[in-house]
């Protein structure tokens, strides 16, 4: 296990979908790496919950097919995401870049909008 907390669990999720598991729990989340999580449950990919209790995080997958940590952290202006849109999604309008602004982290769609740029954090489809 490495320092990356976000790269780690994402990395978990993508272990579980391969062996064919419809959920992971997991005792490693940070601040980060639940606001990702908030963007892929807003966008309906999963369902998560957090037992602040026991320390564990439930992830329940949906129509998820890949999500992956975009490493090392590209810094992108704003006239440069359409290049890493092509680099890390299957297609245009398929799939969310997630990317930290100084405006908090938001999907490539709403950055682009906000004619924002940003670090690349994550990517899912």
């Amino acid at each position: 296990m490495s320092q990356d907390i976000v790269a780690d669990v994402l990395n978990m999720i993508m272990n579980a979908k391969r062996a064919k598991k419809q959920e992971l729990v997991t005792g490693r989340y940070s601040k980060l790496l639940l606001r990702v999580l908030d963007l892929m449950k807003r966008e309906g990919y999963i369902d998560y919950s957090l037992n602040e209790k026991e320390k564990k995080l439930r992830i329940v997958f949906k129509k998820l097919n890949e999500c992956k940590a975009i490493k090392p952290r590209y810094y992108v202006k704003k006239d440069g995401i359409d290049k890493y849109i092509r680099r890390y999604l299957p297609a245009r309008d398929f799939g969310y870049i997630v990317i930290s602004t100084n405006k908090g982290l938001m999907l490539h769609t709403e950055a682009m909008q906000h004619g924002l740029g940003g670090t690349l954090i994550a990517y899912f489809f």
